[in-house]
C-alpha cells in the first residue's frame, strides 16, 4: 500500500530562484540515493509561491527507512537546511500522509 506525503510551504519572494534550483537539488539527490519518488509541485491558483513536494513511498516502513538513511546523511542534511533556513517563510510548512485504499 503506496504512502503518499505531500508537503507545502511558501518561498521567501526575494529568494525564488534560489529555493526553486535547491528544490531540484533536493529532488535529483534523493531520486538518485534513495528509494522513493518525489514530485515538485507549482501553483496553478492560490497563492503563487505556494509550492509542493509530493513523495511516493512503497509503504510506511519504508517511509520509516528512507528518512532515517536520509536524515543521517550529512550532504542531504546540507541540502535541507539550506532550504528550510534560507527559502521559506518560517512557519509556513505543513505536512500531510496518505495511503492508498487497497482494491
Amino acid at each position: 500500500m503506496s504512502v503518499y506525503v505531500y508537503q507545502t510551504f511558501e518561498i521567501k519572494q526575494g529568494k525564488f530562484k534560489e529555493a526553486v534550483e535547491n528544490l531540484q537539488e533536493m529532488k535529483k539527490f534523493r531520486s538518485e540515493n534513495y528509494e522513493h519518488k518525489v514530485e515538485i509541485l507549482t501553483p496553478i491558483t492560490g497563492k503563487d509561491h505556494t509550492y509542493s513536494l509530493l513523495t511516493t513511498y512503497d509503504g510506511l516502513a519504508e517511509l520509516e527507512l528512507q528518512n532515517k538513511k536520509m536524515f543521517a546523511d550529512e550532504e542531504y542534511q546540507k541540502l535541507v537546511e539550506a532550504f528550510f533556513l534560507e527559502n521559506i517563510e518560517q512557519g509556513s510548512m505543513q505536512t500531510v500522509m496518505y495511503r492508498s485504499i487497497s482494491e
